[in-house]
């Protein structure tokens, strides 16, 4: 094996480079300087040790000798190398001043062993046992991924955002958002929110009443962790999302479980035990369906009543296929009952996290504060190229053509359903970029997503947004068509449908 301050030979020069080559972006250049690096900052390269010559190393990466010439002169001017007039380029001197050198190995003695710390029993609270949304970790190298709000290539609008952050990188825009905004946000998000993305809900708030997260999940554990103690109860739709479920129920045990039917939320009596009352009204989570106006208003009625806050998630409002959107929640609140939640990122690319909160300013003060201790605030940069993307025209556009888009593929896949898997019922598509299936009563959908994902068909099993899983729950899906292409939906269906019948022979 390689020792750290052995000298690299020609061909592990060559093996270094493929090594950085695999996945990566960068160019040639840009490749030999990230190697060099890498080299010397991981003690391959130790301090005065010489690296080949130019003409060498392009010989031995068969690249052009200039691109070598132009990577050792970026590294000279960063204080990486050194250039020796006729002796060539050395790893600078003092480029490893400041790290930790080795631990040196101790001479052995005759103290016991150190006691392993047992974190398990340090934990106040376990995260990883709860019943969480999973997704394979290689689900975009499937052929069919009926995945929900993720990342399609395809639709990723990069011109418009490369150029969006590359505006935001002007001097004047760096004087801006690099800086540390402690409890602020980028002014300029807040005003398109407020001016341009609120309004298309019926929404209307000032600056202060406008609080940018990392996500919508995000959102969710702010309020959560200000508003909810151990004796609040809050009201979740049952069936409904497991990430807010898992989030309020870290903060109390008195979750309350409200039916849903073809409408949505039921609005009975018990929603006035309710000190917070978590719905999805535009697309419910998972169903799809859409609260229609007369509940809304009941809803609020309710909440006036029995001294109810309502927190609304209102993800995915804008894609209805008849172009018809319900009015947020919020829009028809008079009286400060409804926190409204919303993503700005889901839609097109959710590794961006972007969210933000609606609320009296009262509220939105404290929920800076509370920022401050987690994070701070997100990052600014994406904050100001997000408010050039929605003020340049980019975000209103996409999702217009997302919109189109997810109705084509909704239409194929219920067609398909019905051709390969008509004894699965969909709940009717209005809007939204997935479905919600019931399956015949005797199948496990666990049992099916792990066989469908063997034949290369990403399902994801329904019993997790149910409160207490068990008999009676087993039988649902929620199949996403956000990252799967028109062509493709008929046949993962077919395939899909070939395992539920070798699966289950005598349905």
């Amino acid at each position: 094996m390689q020792s750290p301050t052995a000298p690299i030979s020609a061909v592990l020069w060559a093996s270094l480079f493929e090594r950085v080559s695999g996945d990566s972006n960068l160019s040639l250049q840009g490749r030999i300087r990230q190697m060099l690096v890498s080299a010397i900052l991981s003690g391959h390269l130790p301090a005065g040790a010489p690296v080949p010559s130019s003409r060498l190393l392009s010989e031995n990466l068969k690249i052009a000798r200039n691109t070598v010439v132009f990577a050792y002169q970026q590294l000279v001017s960063e204080g990486y190398l050194v250039s020796r007039e006729r002796s060539g380029h050395f790893v600078a001197d003092d480029v490893l001043k400041s790290h930790v050198g080795h631990a040196q190995p101790q001479a052995e003695d005759n103290r016991p062993a150190p006691t392993a710390t047992t974190w398990s029993q340090r934990m106040a609270f376990h995260p990883s046992r709860q019943r969480n949304i999973v997704k394979p970790s290689d689900w975009q190298s499937m052929p069919y991924p009926f995945v929900y709000a993720q990342f399609d290539a395809s639709q990723f609008p990069t011109a418009e955002w490369r150029e969006c952050c590359t505006k935001a990188l002007s001097v004047l825009d760096i004087r801006s958002w690099a800086p540390d905004l402690i409890t602020s946000d980028d002014s300029a998000l807040i005003e398109e929110i407020r001016t341009q993305v609120l309004p298309r809900r019926g929404v209307w708030a000032e600056k202060d009443e406008i609080v940018v997260t990392v996500g919508a999940q995000h959102a969710l554990y702010l309020l959560a962790d200000l508003l909810i103690h151990n004796h609040t109860v809050v009201g979740m739709e049952d069936p409904g999302y497991p990430d807010a479920r898992n989030t309020f129920a870290h903060r109390t045990e008195r979750l309350l479980s409200l039916p849903i039917d073809e409408n949505g939320l039921c609005i009975t009596p018990a929603l006035e035990a309710c000190n917070y009352i978590f719905v999805t009204p535009s697309h419910q989570c998972p169903t799809t369906v859409t609260l229609p106006l007369e509940r809304r208003e009941a809803l609020l009625a309710l909440a006036e009543k029995s001294d109810s806050i309502i927190i609304e998630d209102d993800y995915e409002t804008e894609n209805r296929y008849d172009n018809s959107p319900t009015p947020a929640l919020k829009s028809l609140d008079k009286n400060g009952r409804v926190i409204y939640v919303g993503s700005l990122s889901k839609s097109f690319a959710p590794g961006l996290r972007i969210g933000y909160i609606v609320a009296p300013k009262e509220l939105t003060h404290e929920l800076r504060a509370l920022r401050r201790l987690m994070l701070r605030h997100p990052s600014a940069y994406i904050q100001r190229a997000f408010a050039l993307f929605i003020s340049l025209g980019h975000h209103h556009s996409l999702l217009r053509r997302l919109c189109v888009l997810y109705g084509d593929r909704a239409q194929s896949l219920q067609e398909a359903m019905e051709r390969w898997l008509p004894e699965f019922e969909l709940v009717p598509l209005n809007g939204g970029s997935s479905c919600w299936v019931k399956t015949p009563a005797h199948v496990d959908t666990e049992h099916l997503a792990v066989a469908a994902l063997k034949e290369g068909v990403v399902i994801e099993p329904g019993k997790v947004f149910f409160h207490h899983p068990g008999h009676g729950n087993n039988n649902f899906i929620r199949m996403g068509f956000s990252s799967i292409s028109n062509e493709k939906i008929p046949a993962g269906i077919e395939r899909l449908a070939r395992v539920y019948r070798n699966l289950y022979p005598d349905a």
